[in-house]
């Protein structure tokens, strides 16, 4: 519901109040309101939903499937296929996306409308650590005896000489052409600059991908990058990495006229340049919190420019809460909600707090009680990378076993020596296993290839319940499936432990 124009002293005090309604905003608000929580959702966005829904996840997935596609149909004949001049329909690709997205946010939409919870559709930001003034008229404010942000996150615009000024494309204006660009420079060499550069390149841009580190996807091991970066090359991206970015320009190209962009940079020790008519800047993700006045609530934020929380999501103000992009580590949709939902049942199992909630019923006051509350286990850190082949990971890798000096045994197996991968055309990539030397325990798994972000699943319940590679091998893994190929570790293990007696 709307705010209140009313009065300009402060409401009422909620139990929570939640800055934004994106992914973590609201499952924030419909757990609170669940425990009984009188709570509050202030999001001023133009269109609720979040980012996820409008413009990440889902529309980027919705593009992604129809690029793979259309790849899969030019290259039929390896099947044994005609398939002639299969092509994209820039408008028709579009209007499908929009009306699968638009289901997914009159849905979300109707959530945020219905729940228990007062939405107030202004923006908000701090008068004092308990206090939140509208940006309505009235300068109407919200008082709260906790509060959660939960903002996310906008395009990072790196100070590089020009970029600014350039006006460069970011991933919403890529998730919504409407017609096929002739040339882009993808700049970056994260997730999101992966799997653009792929798409329009399978779409029919030419794709030039400016990376400034040494390899792309960097969180990443330098193994699991060099496959996605084969792929890449192998459908027509230029791909230069370890470079320095000069300056970036927009004027008319010398050649056509046209408006188009020029990147200046070093690479090799030698001064490059590289013109496309477009240009899209993919350089990640920034906290989106510089309206809150953070300072006002005692709120530190990293270096980053993230919120700085503990394990239990609180900020240096013990009162305030954050979740989501805005509070890091990782811009992940299923991470935020864990977050949040880990926040509100703190909240929740306060004392301070338990005094003024009214718990709906005494089966929910007896279900929190018994539930143990957990911190987020970082060594079930779950992420995807949906180019093609797809990169994911869970657990913990082997920069990170190693850095942490922790024994480990590792085993791997290649996609092209895996029947069913073979009879799919799909050989590119190798799934990866780590596990204790002695016990077996699974620590990590890193997969790349086909339906990798399906594959990695395999392993979500196995770690979160310490499975061994021993009792992976008592499950039946069917023939012929590409899960199986995963037995192929898991029995190297086992005989590496077994050896060792």
């Amino acid at each position: 519901m709307p705010a209140k124009n009313a009065a300009s002293p402060p409401t009422a005090p909620y139990d929570l109040a939640v800055l934004g309604g994106g992914s973590a905003g609201y499952n924030a608000a419909r757990t609170a309101t669940a425990l009984g929580l009188k709570t509050a959702l202030i999001d001023g966005a133009c269109e609720l939903g979040g980012l996820c829904i409008l413009n990440g996840c889902m529309p980027s997935k919705t593009l992604l499937h129809v690029a793979d596609t259309l790849h899969q149909a030019r290259h039929a004949s390896r099947l044994g296929l005609r398939i002639p001049h299969p092509a994209a329909d820039m408008l028709s690709i579009q209007s499908r996306k929009r009306r699968i997205i638009a289901d997914f946010a009159a849905y979300r939409q109707e959530q945020l409308h219905s729940g228990d919870f007062t939405l107030i559709r202004h923006h908000a930001h701090f008068v004092d650590p308990h206090t939140l003034q509208l940006d309505n008229e009235s300068e109407e404010q919200i008082r709260a005896r906790h509060i959660l942000i939960a903002t996310g996150s906008h395009v990072s615009t790196p100070s590089i000489p020009g970029l600014a000024q350039a006006q460069c494309w970011t991933s919403d204006d890529v998730l919504n052409l409407d017609s096929l660009p002739q040339s882009v420079i993808v700049l970056g060499g994260g997730i999101v600059a992966c799997e653009l550069a792929q798409l329009l390149a399978r779409l029919g841009s030419r794709v030039t991908l400016i990376q400034r580190s040494a390899q792309l996807l960097r969180e990443h091991s330098p193994e699991a990058a060099a496959v996605i970066e084969s792929a890449l090359r192998d459908e027509g991206v230029e791909i230069i990495t370890g470079t320095q970015l000069h300056r970036v320009t927009r004027e008319p190209s010398r050649d056509t006229g046209k408006l188009g962009f020029t990147v200046e940079f070093e690479h090799g020790g030698a001064a490059q340049t590289r013109h496309a008519l477009h240009c899209l800047n993919a350089f990640g993700r920034t906290p989106h919190t510089a309206a809150l006045n953070l300072a006002a609530a005692d709120v530190k934020t990293a270096p980053t420019g993230h919120i700085r929380t503990n394990r239990w999501q609180q900020t240096s103000a013990p009162h305030i809460y954050a979740a989501g992009d805005c509070a890091g580590p990782h811009e992940i949709v299923h991470l935020a909600i864990q977050q949040a939902e880990l926040a509100v049942r703190h909240i929740h199992q306060n004392p301070s707090t338990a005094k003024t909630t009214k718990t709906k019923t005494a089966k929910t006051a007896e279900s929190t009680a018994a539930t143990p509350l957990k911190p987020i286990d970082e060594k079930l850190h779950l992420s995807v990378v949906f180019t093609d082949p797809q990169l994911a990971t869970i657990g913990l890798g082997e920069r990170a076993l190693k850095d942490a000096k922790t024994p480990y045994l590792s085993a791997s197996y290649p996609f092209a020596d895996h029947g069913k991968a073979i009879l799919l055309e799909a050989t590119r990539g190798y799934v990866k296993l780590f596990a204790a030397p002695k016990t077996g325990r699974l620590l990590g798994a890193e997969i790349v290839g086909r339906d990798a972000g399906e594959l990695i699943h395999c392993f979500s319940a196995a770690l979160a319940l310490r499975a061994t590679v021993f009792d992976m091998l008592k499950a039946p893994w069917y023939h012929p499936t590409l899960a199986e190929i995963f037995t192929y570790p898991l029995e190297e293990i086992a005989e590496q432990i077994n050896a060792a007696g």
